[in-house]
């Protein structure tokens, strides 16, 4: 499957941007599906923790285990799903723009199917999440510029 990819120019300063997408408890407030994030271990995000991200698709929720496998701040994020029969990759970059005022963010999503999940990632999540993540880069724009 090929990545989805998105990028959105946000005007505020690269380490604002990556502060805020980096902390998995925004994730419901800028992404349609997500309806809670859960970090698993107590103390700040790092190379190796893992979150819970409950999303909804249609009338069913799904919990998902995601493991941060990068972390360079402020320019780039690398998360991966661990377990399940479809885990979602998740790579993050933050470009600086206007000398660090405005930021350029790119999301680039794929996810890898696992038994039952080969059917469903490109037949069901692939396209929701491809129609979502325009959408959830303008409220992530909207909520860091206002």
């Amino acid at each position: 499957m090929s990545a989805i990819r998105e990028s959105i120019e946000i005007s505020r300063s690269p380490e604002d941007v990556f502060d805020y997408v980096t902390d998995p408890t925004h994730l419901p407030e800028w992404q349609d599906s997500a309806v809670s994030a859960r970090p698993l271990d107590g103390g700040p995000l790092h190379v190796g923790s893992k979150v819970v991200i409950t999303r909804r698709m249609g009338r069913r929720e799904f919990p998902m285990a995601m493991e941060v496998t990068e972390l360079d701040k402020p320019r780039s994020w690398h998360i991966q799903g661990v377990g399940g029969p479809v885990r979602g990759d998740v790579r993050g970059t933050i470009e600086s723009l206007d000398g660090g005022k405005r930021s350029r963010v790119t999301l680039d999503l794929d996810f890898e199917g696992h038994g039952i999940g080969r059917v469903i990632a490109p037949l069901l999540v692939k396209p929701y999440a491809r129609k979502e993540m325009p959408r959830n880069e303008e409220k992530l724009k909207n909520l860091l510029e206002n």
